[in-house]
């Protein structure tokens, strides 16, 4: 399994945070719990630690660097030979040491892997558009332009496709619509038959569709797969959204709370009457579905999910992949580790290891 390290959002009104502290190296071996980065805003900082056991791959940023909410720092990968979905470093020409640690403008919003290729190539950042996330294949374009002009197109800022149309689909369009924010443009799913329509949405097709949405201007996903019974598919459904240039923005039921010292990484879904508590982090496509109670001090990494219902006590610590069932009660400072899963009306009193299962209706241990 390859899980990305994301850049979590510490301030709303700061989108951006001072990489502080890097001590890891491409390619460093590390555990669960090793301290990966320390990063800053001018109100708070914050440790960003390994989720579970593997080698650091894709790392392009230097101590002293800004990153924006949502980017991937680096991936912890379980094979050392793994290549990440775009290339952190590619080959090409290298580029001066003060265009390789120069901040990015203020406003540019670029991915990791299109920030190293643009550095490596000596490009001059103030050059690539403000008005969009830039990927790789934005510098590609703009590298092929003999003017050095890039085609902006027609971005549409507002339009959004959900990808996966079974039922955490259905929950995400009631979302996505009472926030009078986004345009549902449609559905992408590779099982169900383009034509179809599912709450009045348009099934477009599956990810073969996503280049030619891309090419119309549209750069905005919600991944609905849940990945209840297979997390490793939800996990692909981001990776695939990235490679094709879709970021992924947290959304928020406005019937939820989140208190304004929680940070929410890209990709985080909070439904309706859900609790998110004072300082909680909840990193890159954590679920906290309906009625849930995630409580002051609370970490969720990458992935994890919290089924209706749920309670966590303070300073729970949910690992990545792992599954919290409905109506479960994780008790004060808990630990729960990577890839475990707690069933349903469980009551946990004790840490729980990585890929532990807790039977429904259980009390561990």
């Amino acid at each position: 399994m390859e899980t990305p390290v994301t850049i979590p959002l510490l301030n709303p009104n700061e989108p951006e945070a001072l990489l502080a502290a890097l001590p890891v190296k491409e390619g460093q071996h590390v555990s669960a719990g090793d301290l990966l980065a320390t990063i800053e805003t001018t109100k708070s900082a914050a440790d960003l630690q390994a989720e579970n056991e593997g080698f650091i791959i894709g790392l392009c940023l230097a101590v002293g660097q800004t990153a924006r909410a949502g980017e991937i720092l680096c991936y912890i990968a379980d094979d050392p030979a793994w290549l990440p979905p775009e290339p952190a470093r590619p080959a090409g020409q290298i580029g001066t040491a003060d265009s390789l640690s120069a901040p990015a403008p203020e406003g540019l919003r670029i991915t990791q892997p299109a920030l190293a290729l643009a550095r490596q190539l000596g490009l001059d950042l103030s050059r690539l558009p403000s008005d969009r996330l830039v990927t790789e294949k934005t510098v590609r374009a703009l590298l092929s332009k003999p003017t050095g002009e890039l085609d902006t197109g027609n971005i549409n800022t507002d339009d959004i496709i959900v990808y996966g149309g079974g039922g955490h689909g259905k929950a995400l369009i009631d979302l996505l619509r009472s926030l009078h924010t986004y345009q549902i443009v449609g559905i992408v799913d590779d099982g169900i038959a383009a034509e179809e329509t599912i709450m009045g949405v348009p099934v477009l097709g599956g990810n073969e569709k996503l280049a030619e949405l891309y090419a119309k201007g549209i750069r905005q996903a919600v991944n609905a797969v849940g990945g209840i019974g297979n997390i490793a598919i939800r996990i692909k459904v981001f990776q695939i959204l990235a490679e094709a240039g879709f970021g992924c923005p947290a959304v928020v039921h406005p019937a939820a709370y989140v208190e304004n010292s929680a940070s929410l990484a890209a990709g985080v879904q909070v439904f309706a009457r859900a609790y998110v508590g004072s300082e909680a982090r909840l990193g890159f496509g954590a679920i906290v579905n309906t009625g849930a109670i995630v409580s002051h001090d609370c970490v969720l990494e990458n992935y994890a999910n919290v089924s209706p219902g749920a309670l966590l006590a303070g300073e729970v610590k949910i690992g990545a992949a792992s599954l919290v069932g409905m109506g479960a009660t994780i008790n004060l400072r808990v630990s729960v580790g990577a890839g475990a899963r707690i069933g349903n009306g469980a009551t946990v009193k004790e840490d729980v290891p990585a890929k532990g299962i807790v039977r429904a209706g259980t009390i561990w241990p």
